[in-house]
């Protein structure tokens, strides 16, 4: 199936999980890594929202994109310096709401795509974090220090076998539907080729089964701006007094140009100037709105997030090629041993995850006789589109998981 959803829907109910603590749990062994090594200890932190079935068959994981952490729903207990609630405009959507809201809190609920009334939902922040799972900046026990650049390379598929460890310590051993924007989407797919067996359903949003080259780009921009940064100080910079907030300002403003679209950029800012009603002849200060804004996003960004932790992170969603990995480079070999459902939900004005990746894998999924359906929602906001268009995803969710 497919579809082109370009007409809006009820809104998502307003349902909420209350508030919510951070969990944290240590795995009993050592992980084995893509890059030959293996990690050990590693620390995961979670949460939980609904509750979880007699038969424990009522599991969905969310998976988080670059910059989420384990809090996806509900108010924490512990909210973040700044607020982790990402997308265009989440300021003026959460109406001074969002800080220690969840980063998708409209999307997992009572009532809502992800309904608690229904499913035990588990979120979890992602291997390399710096949301409370081991990443960079965690104590590297050889050492005594933090690992920084010493900690290994990591992968979408050892993000994934931390996800399934964790789980196995919660005596879950099968899931109901694995879902996520982004990065997020990838950890899903991921699921259904190395766990097949153990997932009903998938649902990666504006997600992909390999960034297309300009977006692996786009990301190596990123990461030279902070290696570049002197106070990176070759990713041992923790407890020095400096860090490179320079660069990882500039890795986000980059990052989050790419999230957006030409013409949400235009109908929020246009050409209007920020501090006078003509140009005031500065180099380094901000003249237009748009560059005002941008500042505003690098400054609290690294307020919450840790450099070195975007470029592992980064980096794993560059190798992430489901085609390479599993199918000598051919796709629909890649895509042979999925057994789960698959709903793809892409957005029409989305350059970083454009629609045709995902018609590119459903076309894959087909020809191996996989069940898949796709909807290209018509939306102009961009990447960010999973985050902003909740309401208009959850009706598709809803009626996806009751099949």
């Amino acid at each position: 199936m497919m579809g082109n959803m370009n007409t809006p829907a009820p809104k998502a109910a307003a349902g909420s999980v209350g508030t919510v603590e951070t969990q944290f749990l240590d795995l009993p062994r050592p992980l084995r890594l893509d890059c030959g090594g293996e990690l050990y200890p590693i620390r995961m932190a979670y949460e939980t929202y609904g509750t979880l079935s007699p038969a424990r068959d009522n599991v969905i994981l969310v998976c988080h994109a670059l910059s989420g952490d384990a809090h996806a729903a509900g108010f924490s207990t512990a909210p973040a310096a700044a607020s982790t609630r990402d997308g265009f405009r989440a300021d003026e959507r959460d109406a001074g709401s969002g800080r220690g809201l969840g980063w998708w809190d409209g999307m997992i609920g009572p009532g809502k795509a992800f309904d608690t009334d229904q499913f035990f939902v588990v979120s979890s922040n992602l291997l390399g974090g710096c949301r409370g799972t081991t990443g960079p900046s965690s104590t590297n026990p050889a050492t005594g220090r933090p690992y920084g650049s010493d900690f290994p390379v990591i992968t979408v598929a050892d993000m994934v076998r931390a996800e399934r460890a964790l789980l196995n310590e919660l005596g879950i051993m099968r899931l109901a539907a694995v879902a996520g924007g982004s990065l997020g989407g990838m950890q899903a797919l991921e699921w259904a080729v190395q766990y097949g067996d153990q997932v009903d359903a998938i649902i990666p949003i504006a997600s992909t089964h390999a960034l297309h080259p300009q977006g692996v780009a786009w990301n190596a921009i990123a990461r030279n701006a902070i290696t570049d940064d002197p106070d990176w100080q070759g990713g041992h910079y923790y407890g020095t007094g400096r860090a490179p907030n320079a660069g990882m300002g500039v890795a986000r403003m980059v990052g989050h140009i790419t999230y957006l679209s030409a013409t949400s950029l235009d109908d929020k800012f246009g050409r209007r100037l920020q501090f006078a009603d003509d140009i005031r002849y500065r180099l380094t200060d901000p003249e237009f709105e748009v560059e005002s804004y941008l500042r505003y996003q690098a400054d609290t960004f690294v307020k919450r997030f840790d450099a070195n932790t975007y470029l592992y992170t980064s980096r794993a969603l560059s190798y992430f090629d489901l085609a390479r990995q599993y199918g000598g480079g051919q796709l629909a070999q890649a895509v042979r041993n999925v057994s789960a459902r698959t709903l793809l939900i892409a957005f029409s004005s989305d350059w970083l995850y454009p629609p045709a990746g995902s018609e590119e894998l459903a076309t894959a999924l087909r020809a191996s006789n996989k069940e898949v359906e796709l909807y290209v929602i018509e939306a102009p906001y961009g990447h960010d589109c999973f985050l902003l268009e909740e309401a208009r995803q959850t009706p598709m969710i809803q009626q996806f998981l009751a099949r």
